[in-house]
């Protein structure tokens, strides 16, 4: 028989549980603005062939959608006067609004009021693009859609691109309040170029409208990559993501490895911001100065025989020089002229 310890018999206690000190509730907390922009972020993500695509996340896309442009556009109504998003305002209280607790008005009410009391500007086209988004909407949640996934896919194409721009026109302030906001603004931004039937009815939407007959001064954006910028003094913008670049970042962004640096002088300006690997919409090939806007053609140029750079070649058959050589000759030569006759 085995020898019983000595002294007193202490049980093992169990190891004692890590319990979770609770903190604060959780609050879930999503202004108009704020959850418009939340929902654009779904649909992006369902729609974008790397992270959706399929015939679920189109649905979810469109659901999403919808609910997005629901909140964003009662959010700019309800800035010209809070009563204009219930379904009749003539029933609206202050209280009924603070507590939520009343039948707003549809999408398309919402439209017409935007466009007859705000003077919001939305066209037909983008009107009837709404209308058909809340159709498949009330299919897809109460009765079922049968329907090509393609056409759905690209009429929520055209309602994300309107409400791109309907936040950029629209609803600024809000994202200009909020860092984090903004931040988001920007995910949806990045992730529309992904989405191949976003970028198509953009595009296709641009070209006739911000682009048209502007294939001299449109190029390609280095940012989303579209042919969508247009060149403009100074701060060339890009229409289809909204990127903007001042014209030194956008010159060192647009030149190739053998350019020299600093980069060379622009012939009409004089700045140093002339690039060699702009491409534009006309596909002709150029010298591209980012802060004058000037385009110019390689072989219509000459270089400066005394420092090199690019100059407008001499009308008389003499030699090419860039203006502040020409001057620095000039200057030279009239010192010289003085000395020789003190």
């Amino acid at each position: 028989m085995a020898d019983r310890p000595s002294g007193p018999l202490t049980p093992t206690r169990a190891p004692k549980r890590n319990r979770r000190r609770s903190g604060p509730p959780s609050v879930l907390d999503f202004p108009p603005v704020p959850n418009g922009v939340d929902y654009l972020r779904s649909v992006v993500t369902h729609l974008n062939p790397a992270t959706g695509g399929s015939p679920r996340d189109i649905k979810y896309a469109v659901l999403h959608l919808q609910a997005a442009a629901e909140v964003l556009l009662k959010a700019r109504l309800s800035r010209e006067h809070w009563s204009l998003i219930f379904a009749d305002p003539r029933t609206a209280t202050s209280d009924a609004y603070a507590e939520a607790k009343f039948t707003s008005c549809t999408t398309g009410a919402a439209v017409e009021r935007l466009r007859n009391i705000a003077g919001v500007s939305i066209s037909d086209k983008e009107a009837d693009a709404l209308d058909k988004l809340a159709d498949d909407r009330n299919a897809l949640q109460h009765y079922g859609l049968t329907f090509n996934a393609k056409v759905i896919e690209a009429r929520a194409a055209t309602v994300l691109d309107f409400l791109v721009r309907f936040i950029d026109e629209h609803l600024e302030p809000e994202l200009r309040k909020s860092g984090p906001l903004y931040l988001e603004m920007e995910v949806v931004r990045r992730g529309l170029k992904d989405i191949q039937s976003f970028v198509t009815k953009r595009m296709n939407r641009l070209r006739g409208n911000e682009l048209k007959d502007a294939e001299n001064r449109t190029l390609r954006c280095p940012d989303c990559q579209q042919l969508a910028m247009l060149a403009e003094a100074g701060r060339s913008r890009c229409c289809f993501c909204g990127k903007a670049w001042p014209a030194y970042d956008l010159a060192d962004l647009l030149r190739t490895d053998e350019q020299p640096e600093p980069l060379d002088q622009c012939p009409g300006c004089y700045v140093p911001t002339l690039a060699d690997n702009a491409v534009f919409a006309d596909g002709k090939p150029t010298l591209f100065c980012t802060n004058c806007a000037g385009r110019f053609a390689p072989a219509e140029l000459g270089n400066c025989a005394a420092c090199g750079c690019y100059c407008s070649t001499s009308d008389t058959g003499g030699q090419d020089l860039c203006i502040f050589c020409a001057e620095d000759i000039r200057r030279q030569e009239q010192e010289d002229h003085e000395r020789f006759w003190m």
